[in-house]
């Protein structure tokens, strides 16, 4: 009698054993991700840091390598030549790209408006963008000033040879605080507006899409359009548009997340104050597709010269 109830136990054992095993979830494969930023890490990128501190990339399935690029250009162009999985560049970059032939594809929204500013000291008087007929005008790289500076200041009467353009580089903040510069393009609402302040130079903004410029998305994710994983591609935008929804709704424990990722360089007042200038500038439906959006713009860079080839942002943006 006992061995049949010692036999008896024994089996029951197994059998739970059996069912627990069944019932334990495995660990769960990732799908590798390599993104590439536009530049180093900023409140910029909050959705993306915010993912990948609390977990959420691996929610979905995913794991992101984040890189840094040391050339802001490179990252479109890596993910062009399938090196890259996915990469932050601008709207208006992605068109020009795409008009040249390369083999690029919108996946999803991270800023959803112009960062973009034309910007002169607060000092300096001028309050109408008439009021730069004869000044100089600094900018950050070479690319598509004529355009935009061009039709913001023909809006007030200006014309584009009425204005000297240079080149400063990346010394945007410095050149228009020591006078070499009597405005400055390519300054960024978000950020160079709140680290002269801070030094002592308040500023006025005159924006883009008030001054005759269609309205577009400064940031965008990019993939390959001949080479992507498109199951990757959607778990990763679940979870920017999950880490979005929790910054909106908890800003501040979110700053102090995203101050996590790399303190030493993060946490300071400028980053501080440009989080809070970006919270309303985060796309809401990171996914979202608008292709009037884009061919506006595009129709926009057509019309200037910009691009000589007009695509269809049909043919590049990407449902996912």
């Amino acid at each position: 009698m006992k061995r049949i109830f010692l036999i008896t136990t024994i089996m029951l054992m197994l059998f739970g054993l059996s069912i627990s095993a069944e019932a334990s979830p495995q660990p769960q494969k990732l799908t590798k991700i390599s993104l590439m930023l536009d530049w180093f890490v900023n409140p910029n990128h909050g959705p993306i840091i915010i993912a990948q501190e609390r977990g959420y990339f691996k929610q979905h399935g995913i794991e992101v390598d984040i890189q840094q690029p040391a050339d802001p250009s490179l990252p479109p162009k890596l993910v062009a030549a399938n090196k890259i999985d996915l990469a932050v560049t601008y709207q208006p970059n992605l068109t020009i790209d795409v008009a040249a032939g390369l083999p690029l594809i919108k996946t999803a929204t991270l800023i959803a408006t112009p960062l973009n500013t034309l910007m002169v000291l607060k000092k300096s008087g001028i309050t109408d963008l008439s009021q730069l007929k004869g000044k100089t005008i600094g900018i950050a790289v070479a690319g598509n000033e004529d355009a935009t500076i061009g039709t913001m200041l023909a809006d007030h009467g200006v014309k584009l040879s009425d204005v000297n353009i240079v080149n400063v580089g990346w010394a945007l903040s410095s050149s228009l605080a020591s006078g070499k510069v009597d405005a400055i393009w390519g300054g960024l609402r978000n950020f160079e507006t709140n680290q002269l302040a801070l030094e002592g130079y308040p500023t006025t903004s005159f924006f883009p899409e008030e001054n005759g410029i269609p309205s577009y998305d400064e940031l965008i994710f990019v993939a390959n359009s001949n080479h992507y994983n498109r199951q990757a591609i959607t778990a990763f935008n679940a979870a920017i548009t999950q880490a979005t929804t929790y910054i909106i709704n908890h800003p501040q424990a979110a700053w102090q997340q995203f101050i996590q990722y790399a303190p030493d360089t993060l946490d300071n007042k400028l980053n501080h104050q440009a989080w809070n200038d970006t919270l309303t500038r985060f796309a809401l439906r990171p996914a979202a597709v608008d292709f009037k959006r884009y061919d506006d713009y595009a129709q926009f860079l057509f019309k200037h010269h910009v691009i000589t080839e007009l695509p269809q942002a049909k043919t590049y943006i990407g449902s996912f």
